[in-house]
């Protein structure tokens, strides 16, 4: 169980199903039986609605600037939050705002992906390595999203092979 507040770090081997897992949470793959839902709450597409997805590629369309990006995602998801700049400052690549996604290093790919949690607000957090391609400044930045995020009463679940850098993640091992 997820609560509020709370971050959950899913570790296990590669194709032990922790990516899976997530992508049944946001609504992407149905599993083969049972339902998920959350606590309380008889509409099954509840959790896809409140969760915010950051996979393991950046979901970026290339053509688009990293503002654009930012702000199709924002028109899509509703509910805003930051502007595409403000989350792009917060990241650090408010220099790369006006540069085609496809121009951006891998970091910085990772980056704009993540900055898309700050321009629309979802309690839940739905992380596939979230780490993947930064420098240790920008895990230490994410790190302290995270830790915003979990003080203003949201939930993280994050797939990861590493600490997610934030106190008091509990482990949930998948596999052996």
């Amino acid at each position: 169980m997820l609560r509020p507040g709370e971050a959950i770090a899913l570790t296990g081997r590669n194709g032990a199903g922790k990516s899976s897992l997530i992508a049944m949470l946001c609504g992407r793959l149905r599993p083969d039986g049972g339902r998920i839902r959350l606590t309380g709450s008889e509409d099954e597409a509840d959790l896809a609605e409140l969760s915010h997805l950051v996979g393991h590629r950046d979901g970026l369309k290339t053509a688009l600037t990293a503002r654009e990006n930012l702000a199709f995602a924002q028109d899509v998801l509703g509910d805003a939050a930051a502007t595409p700049d403000e989350a792009l400052a917060v990241v650090g690549l408010g220099h790369a705002a006006e540069l085609p996604a496809g121009y951006l290093s891998a970091g910085q790919r990772r980056r704009v992906a993540l900055a898309r949690l700050l321009v629309s607000r979802r309690p839940y957090w739905l992380l596939d390595e979230p780490l993947s391609a930064l420098d240790t400044a920008s895990q230490a930045m994410v790190a302290g999203l995270m830790r915003d995020h979990l003080a203003e009463g949201g939930a993280i679940l994050a797939a990861t092979h590493g600490p997610l850098g934030i106190e008091g993640a509990r482990e949930v091992r998948i596999g052996p």
